[in-house]
């Protein structure tokens, strides 16, 4: 029987092994010696080429082009980053919030915002803020099953990440969802044994007609040093209600911060620009001028 080769996408990564779905079945690969020479990761959501060996098994031969790919959890190949918050307790930090959409922006992933508790304090205010700046928000409510539905349709046909701080509602969204899923991945963190971070395993479900990346959360959410560096460079193009402005400023290379002729000072004074978004923007600004250029990775 001649070797196939075999293209797929990276389900699951635990111990070494690289569970691919590919053609129809799921296929446990190793990966080839020349990735850890290289000092090259396999990810979960990574798009793969695979050899079969006649026993069944598999070679995970090349990693094809990536999308994106992130450190914490480690996933590649996201379309959509969706971001559970919350106006009850525990209140959601804006500026946590505009961390990780910045995050998800500068790698060209689409940031879903879903404001849950909506049944104890509908927090008009903070949706409001985000549908302004263009990005999807939903409101919506666990225990009511509001905004469910919208939700399930955003998946379908989608690689998704929840993410969001302890005790705004990830699982009981995700078990709204599909009860199978919060099963499933409750069976798992009892297995090995996580919440006490011993484990960075990371697997891709089918859920609503899309794949939802079970993750143990964006360590951004913990603290504000940490997590991936953002570029100063290029931070306000990760604003989408600044793109409009960009380039309009009187003096190049404005940063947008208390420049005179700033274009996006001027939108944010005539109401265009939330300014809890510009005080967030500002907060970036001054986190990526610490960052050093060796700390880019």
């Amino acid at each position: 029987m001649s070797q196939m080769r075999e293209e797929g996408v990276i389900r699951k990564a635990l111990s070494g092994f690289y569970y691919v779905q590919a053609g129809g079945e799921e296929v446990t690969c190793r990966a080839r010696g020349k990735f850890r020479h290289q000092k090259i990761t396999p990810l979960v959501g990574d798009r793969v080429a695979i050899t079969r060996q006649p026993d069944g098994s598999g070679s995970l031969d090349e990693i094809l082009p990536r999308r994106n790919a992130f450190q914490r959890p480690a996933v590649a190949n996201i379309d959509q980053l969706v971001i559970i918050a919350s106006g009850a307790i525990p209140v959601s930090d804006p500026f946590l919030l505009d961390r990780i959409i910045s995050l998800a922006e500068s790698k060209g992933c689409q940031p879903i915002l879903c404001v849950n508790k909506w049944d104890l304090v509908p927090a008009q205010e903070l949706l409001d803020i985000y549908r302004t700046a263009g990005i999807p928000a939903l409101p919506v409510s666990a225990v009511t099953g509001q905004g469910i539905e919208e939700l399930r349709g955003l998946l379908a046909g989608k690689i998704s990440a929840f993410t969001g701080n302890s005790g705004v509602g990830k699982s009981s969204i995700l078990n709204a969802l599909d009860p199978a899923f919060a099963l499933a991945t409750g069976q798992i963190s009892e297995k090995l044994g996580r919440g006490r971070h011993t484990t960075r395993h990371v697997e891709l479900f089918p859920v609503a007609g899309g794949l939802i990346a079970d993750t143990p959360g964006f360590s951004a959410f913990d603290q504000e040093k940490g997590g991936e560096a953002l570029d100063k460079e290029t931070l306000a193009e990760t604003f989408r209600e600044f793109r409009p402005y960009l380039g309009q400023c009187r003096f190049v290379g404005c940063a947008h911060v208390k420049e005179k002729g700033c274009a996006v000072l001027e939108a944010l004074a005539e109401g265009k620009i939330s300014p809890s978004r510009h005080r967030s923007y500002v907060r970036l600004y001054e986190l990526a001028k610490e960052n050093k250029p060796w700390e880019k990775t």
